[in-house]
């Protein structure tokens, strides 16, 4: 089995390719996330100014303790929606790198089942056992390794559901906590 400059050549360009989709992948998401951290920055400093400035008018403790509850809420939404975002960010960063390896594993296994094929036709006599029992462990290991990759996908589903689950439930709890206090400090007054 003999490989010629061209081939040579080819895998090479090709290698390069895969590294610079990658790299464009990672420089992508991570100005996604710097831009997130930015805007997210700039939120809550403009938040902290707001609210600093509400409790220092209020004018008894009561109205004190209500705009404490008031304000704790969207705090807490606005965590979990930052949360969120850099979990959807990297969710899709990771959803690109695995069709890009999916895509150069399926590459690899199609370039070795035809130089396997090629070497087959050029084997000496007898050796068909052998060059069946090669096809048939690859076979057996992309079988096994369409079941990991099946596998994990199903994992990343089930923690995106586990992720979307707790995040509606951490608001709720915010949101219920909030409202009881306001509740009781009402009945006090």
């Amino acid at each position: 089995m003999t490989t010629t400059p061209e081939q040579i050549v080819a895998a090479n360009k090709a290698n390069i390719e895969t590294l610079l989709t990658l790299a464009n992948t990672a420089f992508a998401s991570a100005e996604r996330i710097a831009a997130l951290n930015l805007n997210t920055a700039r939120a809550v400093l403009e938040d902290s100014v707001a609210s600093a400035k509400a409790l220092l008018a209020a004018k008894d403790v009561q109205e004190l303790i209500a705009l404490q509850t008031s304000l704790a809420q969207p705090v807490v939404e606005k965590a979990v929606a930052y949360s969120r975002s850099v979990y959807e960010i990297a969710s899709q960063t990771q959803e690109e790198v695995s069709k890009l390896v999916e895509a150069q594993v399926a590459e690899a296994n199609k370039s070795f089942a035809a130089a396997l094929d090629k070497a087959a036709k050029s084997a000496p006599a007898g050796s068909d056992v052998a060059v069946a029992a090669v096809k048939s462990a690859i076979a057996a290991a992309n079988s096994a390794y369409d079941s990991v990759t099946k596998a994990a996908k199903q994992v990343a589903e089930i923690a995106e559901a586990n992720v979307a689950a707790a995040t509606s439930a951490t608001v709720k709890a915010v949101s219920a906590s909030a409202a009881a206090p306001a509740k009781s400090s009402k009945k006090a007054a």
